[in-house]
């Protein structure tokens, strides 16, 4: 049983560089960049044209990482052990069939 393991991390700095011991056969996918800009006027009273600028970066990152069965368990808690500092991170498991999702439930207990 082949079982794809897929990421989604989300970061306001780059630590995509810091994901050390990923297999070499892992594929990554580059997501778009979410960008928000927040305007602030300087002193609330006078002055309307002094104004700051305030920008929020979002990067994303998508990892597809395929794993047998019998190495799930140790690429998991691997995943769990991973400290990316400042960024969040989805794990999501895809199967083939259900019986395959039943087993894999059953290993990660």
């Amino acid at each position: 049983m082949t079982t794809k393991i897929r990421i989604v991390i989300r970061s306001f700095d780059h630590p995509f560089e810091n994901l050390w011991g990923l297999p070499p056969y892992t594929r990554k996918i580059g997501l778009p960049e979410s960008r928000v800009l927040y305007t602030v006027l300087r002193s609330p009273h006078i002055d309307k044209k002094s104004r700051e600028q305030f920008e929020m970066e979002i990067k994303k990152q998508f990892l597809v990482i395929k794993a047998e069965t019998h190495e799930l368990r140790k690429k998991f808690f691997w995943l769990k052990r991973q400290r990316i500092f400042g960024a969040q991170f989805e794990i999501l498991f895809s199967c083939k069939t259900r019986s395959d999702k039943v087993k894999l439930q059953r290993l990660l207990r």
